[in-house]
């Protein structure tokens, strides 16, 4: 077993061909050599204080290719790596440690909403529409998706590994979450069943345009979860998940902006200025809404993610998570 402090300076300290740093002269990383011409090595860092605590990165250098001719194609490498993460007896890092819980409780707050929520329905005296309804499938959807998100974490936390058949369940109702929550959203933006019952082709054009993204969002998202940042497809499917939510983000804004447009003309033309007014502050408030939820939960806690301290990481998921919840709330609230 090695230091960590001497291991850690060795890693970052570039040594050359004959070049000898004091710190490293201890660490001895025994080399195997089997019969088919293969190195195998393996090394253990222990964690023993408080102070040696942190995020930790592990760099391959292939240090043939420092002494090939300048525009050689050098000495290709390759190798499997195989490395075990464990706290004590938890598999998670310590800012993914609170997790399961969180996600266990964030579900039960959704799932009695959505019952709530339901029952107001049943008991309500004024007129209930299909897309409320629609509003409650919504958020037992999201509730479903954080109990198999929970009980994913809690398998990665006991054995640290994925448990396929709940990983399955969780990756379905994520998929169906982002794409209900993004029709509901855009449905209320058109004003359905609330101005018109009947939905212009140009709207039509926005849903067969939203929601096929929507599920390239989800797909691609779940790819970058599935896949190690090293990887060259890791970055690929990021840099397509962060365009492809960002114009869905951006188009689910046209309806609301019509609709709000549509009740200013009809204010000064049917003679219902106060009902109209009424609504169109209603959307106004409704636009103002998603702005501020896709701000939050896009830019605000990605800014979280990155100024907190490691053991903190969780916050920006129940930033996130609360973020939405509230939203969910107030649209309930205002339709």
């Amino acid at each position: 077993m090695t230091n960590l402090s001497t291991l850690r300076k060795c890693m970052r300290n570039g040594l050359g061909e004959n070049d000898v740093l004091p710190t490293c002269t201890s660490i001895q990383l025994p080399l195997v050599f089997n019969q088919k011409g293969q190195i195998n090595a393996s090394f253990v860092i222990f964690i023993a204080s408080e102070a040696e605590e942190g995020l930790y990165n592990l760099y391959l250098h292939n240090c043939q290719n420092y002494h090939q001719p300048y525009g050689s194609e050098g000495v290709r490498v390759n190798f499997t790596i195989h490395i075990e993460e464990r706290n004590v007896e938890n598999f998670l890092s310590a800012g993914e440690m609170p997790l399961p819980a969180l996600y266990l409780t964030l579900s039960l707050l959704f799932c009695l909403s959505g019952s709530f929520w339901f029952m107001i329905l049943q008991k309500s005296s004024h007129p209930v529409y299909k897309i409320h309804y629609l509003m409650a499938v919504l958020v037992y959807i999201k509730s479903l998706a954080l109990l198999f998100h929970s009980i994913n974490f809690h398998f990665l936390q006991t054995k640290g590994e994925h448990v396929a058949a709940w990983a399955i369940l969780y990756y379905i109702t994520h998929v169906l979450r982002g794409s209900v929550l993004f029709i509901t959203m855009a449905l209320i933006g058109t004003g359905w069943t609330f101005i018109k019952h009947i939905l212009s082709s140009r709207e039509k054009k926005v849903f067969m345009i939203v929601i096929p993204l929507q599920v390239l969002s989800n797909v691609a998202q779940i790819i970058i979860e599935e896949s190690e940042e090293g990887d060259i497809e890791h970055l690929t499917w990021l840099k397509v998940f962060m365009l492809v939510d960002l114009l869905c983000c951006g188009l689910i804004l046209f309806p609301v902006v019509w609709s709000i447009r549509h009740l200013q003309e009809a204010s000064h033309t049917d003679g219902k200025a106060a009902m109209n007014l009424r609504k169109l502050k209603l959307f106004r408030h409704f636009y103002v809404m998603i702005v501020v939820y896709i701000y939050f939960t896009r830019i605000i806690v990605y800014l979280i993610r990155m100024t907190i301290p490691f053991q903190y990481e969780w916050l920006d998921e129940m930033f996130k998570e609360m973020a939405t919840y509230v939203f969910f709330k107030q649209a309930q609230t205002n339709k």
